[in-house]
């Protein structure tokens, strides 16, 4: 990152406007420039002329995208554009940006920038092809592959869902022009695809690596260096701010799209997250380097070996703490293990370094004798395995160190779930943002729903940050309703479930089923999904009896389907048209009363603690919700909030006006009769 500079700008208010017509005017079928979509692209424009920051709400339908690159190509400046997910880079990437290149009379180069693991790594496809890697995926979920070949190589008798997946990645990688993922036909297995590329901790660097003049990572880095306007995913932004600005290309300006989630992604970021489960991986890759030719569990490594032991006494010392936030120090039985750790991963280390030492010995000599050539300050073949394997110990040892230097900027817990975590995040992110971003140059936030006061916690200095709500083009009073069931009980109460049940049913009833159920718990989910389906006459999807790709498919080609789902369901679900017309949303999405880091949040805000922290993030849930209802200019339908604070809490406004201008009602009668006007109407389309 990079104190601003200014090239020489070719825009104004104008040639923004004019070229914003053109590139709508293109649009399939032909089109014209929304009222909002060009008063952000305005207001864009201003803030990279006069250095400020802008915070700019825009509603589903307001083609935000072209709002803020219209004037960003304009500009003159660098720019990047952090998406919340790579399937909106590779949008932006594929249909955005090309159509604005066509469009303006301004040249400009644009590139995608992924994290290092969404290229497939040539070293680690030269290493499988080596030494049969492929053997190890013959099977899968129990299927016997009697045609597999271990000790072969690339083999045509290599069998099994799994080692067709490895084929068809190493076939491919001979012939991509990029090696991105997303050029697959497939969705390889995670263990395939880990087995052919690398991480950011795992990779030694081109100039270590015998492939790294092939390098399809450092070939889009490069690519992006020269780019006017580069495209990353919050995550690699992330791990950029968390380098202190060592990952990214240089750059005069920054716009993060789906700007509510950037506090979260940041955070995570700028943590650390240790599982027993990757300090086995990190010992038993360690144990095969230094006893090449055996497998990693053959191998013998008495650093490693104590390694192992300590990772299953740190699973043990995380069990007994699961939902504990951490003291400075950590202390007790896990403190003693973590100091543990970090005294045998120093060992673990110091052998790998030895190893590595070995290996390039013997490809010093490999290279005298006229065996190979490569350039002098790559690694030889025969030490990436113990690089690897010594850069993934580092890590470890790194963040071990950060733990026992914890302080009151940062909370330390440990997370549940199948396998027990120790995690530190920062309390705040806001330092590292107003230090590398904020200060040195105009950044546009944007998203259909932003939190209230995002830009101060983000670090914005608020004299010079303007916001802007450009509201949605659809028709949401005409074609909406949200629904609050006032009258339903409070859930602590006993006969509050069942109120709910029948609430749900009698909703769906009246929708003819094509209904977005969201629960706040996965134990609410199950318990009403499960008594509704023996209640009502649609079919009932359930998140986990599927992959979430394959229920929205169902969901999507279903008539009349409900779909039950939790937090993971109330953003990045798409479902335009007839087949959703009814949102439920069981509760306000208020976070955990016991969340470690929440809690210390609340703890820095003392009595405001409520409306900066847990009233915020509730209205941006809640809007992400809602938001599920209407994607297209047709859409119509109910949003049922089953929670009646909506209605009564003194705080019930900051809630409502984060949604869209629907119409409300507390009137179940009024939420079923407009719900089987438009089931009526959707059928008649249909029939």
């Amino acid at each position: 990152m990079t104190a601003p500079h200014y090239d020489g700008s070719v825009s104004g208010s104008g040639s923004v406007r004019s070229a914003l017509g053109r590139v709508v005017a293109n649009l399939p079928g032909g089109g014209e420039v929304r009222e909002g979509q060009l008063e952000m692209a305005e207001a864009v424009e201003r803030a990279f002329r006069s250095e400020r920051h802008l915070v700019v709400r825009a509603g589903t339908g307001t083609g935000k995208s072209l709002g803020y690159l219209v004037p960003a190509v304009l500009s003159g400046k660098r720019v990047l554009v952090a998406t919340a997910t790579k399937a909106l880079q590779d949008q932006l990437a594929a249909k955005d940006l090309p159509m604005v290149q066509a469009a303006v009379e301004h040249d400009f180069d644009f590139a995608v920038l992924k994290g290092r693991s969404n290229y497939v790594c040539l070293q680690r496809v030269h290493e499988a092809e080596m030494a049969g890697e492929q053997a190890s995926f013959a099977s899968d979920s129990g299927t016997s592959d009697s045609g597999a070949t271990p000790s072969g190589a690339v083999s045509a008798a290599t069998s099994g869902a799994l080692g067709e997946q490895a084929r068809i990645i190493v076939d491919w990688a001979e012939r991509t022009a990029t090696g991105d993922r997303a050029e697959l036909d497939i969705e390889p297995d995670p263990r395939v695809w880990s087995a052919f590329s690398v991480t950011s901790e795992e990779c030694p660097g081109a100039f270590r690596c015998p492939s790294g003049g092939a390098c399809f990572a450092e070939a889009a880095r490069a690519r992006a260096a020269e780019a006017d306007v580069v495209v990353v995913n919050l995550h690699l932004f992330g791990a950029d701010l968390a380098s202190g600005g060592a990952v990214l290309p240089e750059h005069d300006v920054l716009i993060v799209d789906e700007a509510h989630e950037l506090e979260d992604v940041l955070t995570a970021s700028l943590g650390i997250r240790v599982t027993a489960g990757r300090i086995r991986a990190a010992a038993l890759s360690a144990r095969a380097v230094v006893a090449p030719g055996r497998s990693s569990r053959q191998a013998h490594s008495s650093a490693a070996d104590d390694v192992l032991e300590a990772a299953d006494r740190f699973e043990s010392a995380l069990e007994s703490r699961v939902g504990e936030r951490l003291p400075v120090g950590i202390g007790g039985d896990l403190g003693a293990v973590v100091e543990l750790l970090a005294t045998r991963l120093a060992r673990l280390d110091a052998e790998l370094l030895r190893a590595a030492e070995a290996g390039r010995s013997a490809g010093a000599a490999s290279d005298a004798g006229g065996t190979g050539s490569r350039g002098s300050e790559a690694e030889p073949e025969s030490s990436q395995s113990a690089v690897r394997a010594q850069l993934a110990v580092g890590h470890l040892r790194e963040e071990l160190a950060k733990l026992a230097a914890l302080d009151d900027d940062q909370v330390a817990w440990v997370e549940g779930g199948p396998r027990p975590a120790l995690e530190l995040a920062p309390v705040s992110v806001a330092p590292q943002l107003e230090a590398l971003v904020f200060s040195n140059m105009p950044v546009v936030l944007t998203s259909a729903t932003v939190p209230p006061g995002i830009a101060g916690r983000l670090g914005a200095e608020g004299g010079k940050t303007d916001v802007l709500d450009v509201g949605s083009p659809f028709a949401y009073e005409q074609h909406t309703m949200l629904y609050c069931a006032a009258h339903l009980p409070d859930r602590r109460r006993p006969e509050a479930e069942a109120a709910i049940i029948e609430e749900i049913a009698a909703l769906t009833t009246a929708a003819g089923g094509r209904t977005l159920a969201l629960f706040t718990s996965r134990a609410a989910m199950d318990s009403v999904s499960s008594a509704l389906r023996g209640k009502i006459p649609h079919p009932i999807l359930v998140q986990g009896e599927r992959s979430k790709a394959a229920l929205i498919d169902e969901f999507t080609s279903s008539a009349e389907a409900c779909l039950f789902a939790t937090m993971g369901f109330w953003q990045g679900v798409d479902v335009p048209g007839d087949t959703l017309s009814l949102v439920v949303i069981d509760r306000i999405p208020f976070g955990r009363p016991d969340d470690p880091l929440t809690v210390a949040r609340r703890e820095r805000a003392g009595a405001e603690a409520f409306r900066t922290i847990d009233l915020p993030r509730a209205a941006s849930l809640l809007a992400q919700g809602a938001g599920r209802l209407v994607r297209s200019a047709g859409d119509r339908g109910v949003v049922a909030v089953l929670d009646s604070r909506l209605a009564t809490a003194s705080y019930r406004w900051d809630l409502v006006r984060a949604l869209p201008p629907m119409r409300r009602t507390k009137v179940r009668a009024d939420a079923e009769e407009f719900l089987r006007v438009i089931h009526a109407e959707a059928a008649a389309r249909a029939g």
